[in-house]
């Protein structure tokens, strides 16, 4: 069974109330025919009826919860909490109100704060920053995590290496500025989405251009300080480094370069030192080993809210709609 099939059939297990806000593209009402006709999770759309009834023309909505926010009996409920929330910034109820009818991604977010819902799922339409800055206002992170970041589950056909081909890349889609600090946190995050999504021990390689010191510098540093960092902060993961990609994956490599790790040559979780190096990182194993790349999704916020690529299909939604409704379970 293929990766997303398996995600799907978990999905389909507990089913979960999924938000899909962008009901301005054709694209959103194909995948919400499918997801209903799979029984892959229940779908909110967010708009008025006449806007639905003309961009989703065709398509069959039957089982949809279609919400219209000029008439919603909740309104005021949102209003009143994004004014709980964001007080302190200076919203107010009028300001508010404006928020989440220009933007139906505040309205997502907002259904999810207060129990309506379990995750959204935008970026169809929209930057991955307006995806991401509501769910930071309005839902936050997680207890004691700092900041949101992003991974991409790869699956890569015919490779003996990871998880049977099954790995999680992180940070490739979120953080520009990535610290010690930031990097250990990001390893404990994708850890937990591993075992999350896949179900096996995670096996966490911190990665840099050095293995345990065969080069010096700043950027260098800054891996090993994460070591030590979430060895401290996370004892119970398996994770070592700083561990050159080659050193992380290959049993013969990583039994040479770092002799006595628990992960050199078995890594499955690879946390990469910058933003630059894991979303060059990941596209080079899409395009050249015709890896399937499920994401960017993103980890560490309360409740689960993924981004799309603008360049997405139908079924690229259903999938990231999957995968939300897993997370949304954990």
């Amino acid at each position: 069974m293929a990766f997303i099939d398996d995600i799907m059939a978990k999905a389909k297990s507990d089913k979960k109330r999924i938000v899909l806000p962008e009901t301005m593209d054709t694209r959103t009402f194909d995948a919400t025919e499918k997801i209903l006709k799979e029984g892959i999770a229940d779908i909110i759309l967010i708009g008025k009826p006449e806007d639905i009834e003309k961009n989703g023309a065709g398509f069959n909505l039957e089982g949809a919860l279609i919400v219209d926010p000029y008439t919603d009996p909740n309104r005021q409920k949102y209003i009143d909490k994004f004014v709980e929330l964001r007080a302190s910034k200076g919203v107010t109820a009028e300001m508010a109100e404006k928020q989440m009818m220009d933007d139906y991604m505040y309205y997502a977010c907002l259904m999810c704060k207060c129990g309506d819902a379990d995750g959204v799922v935008s970026g169809a339409c929209h930057s991955t920053g307006n995806t991401i800055r509501p769910a930071l206002q309005l839902l936050k992170c997680k207890p004691g995590i700092r900041s949101v970041s992003g991974f991409f589950l790869m699956e890569v056909p015919n490779c003996e290496f990871g998880e049977h081909g099954l790995f999680i890349f992180a940070d490739c889609a979120v953080n520009p500025e990535i610290d010690a600090e930031k990097m250990a946190e990001i390893a404990y995050l994708s850890a937990d989405s591993f075992k999350s999504f896949i179900g096996a021990e995670p096996k966490v390689a911190m990665l840099s251009y050095s293995t345990k010191g065969s080069a010096k510098s700043d950027d260098v540093t800054k891996v090993t300080d994460a070591v030590a960092i979430a060895h401290e902060k996370y004892p119970e993961l398996l994770l070592d480094g700083e561990l050159q990609l080659d050193a992380a994956l290959v049993e013969s490599v990583g039994a040479l370069k770092s002799p006595g790790s628990p992960v050199a040559g078995y890594a499955n979780t690879l946390v990469f030192p910058s933003l630059e190096a894991g979303n060059i990182g990941y596209k080079l194993v899409q395009r050249l080993a015709k890896a399937n790349a499920y994401g960017p999704m993103l980890q560490g916020l309360s409740m689960p809210v993924n981004d799309l690529s603008r360049g997405c299909s139908a079924d690229d939604i259903v999938g990231v709609v999957a995968m939300t409704a897993v997370q949304a379970q954990v």
